[in-house]
């Protein structure tokens, strides 16, 4: 499945809010080097309950606004 995310690096908690199809995922992490998205990796994989490696982001490496691919 494909999921909408908006990032919130350098926040202050950790956290996914669901709104409407956008997961909004803040993250302590800053926008650096890929950092923030390895911990929106990691986040969305213990939210869906699989392996890190089954959440591929697709799309927005280096943009807010991204789509992950879940495979359960």
């Amino acid at each position: 499945m494909k999921i909408t995310v908006r990032a919130h690096p350098k926040s202050s908690v950790r956290k996914i809010v669901q709104e409407n199809d956008i997961y909004h995922v803040y993250i302590h992490a800053p926008p650096d080097k890929g950092k923030a998205n390895k911990e929106i990796q990691e986040l969305l994989a213990k939210h869906f309950k699989v392996a890190k490696k089954k959440c591929v982001l697709v799309k927005g490496e280096k943009s807010r606004n991204k789509i992950f691919e879940i495979t359960m």
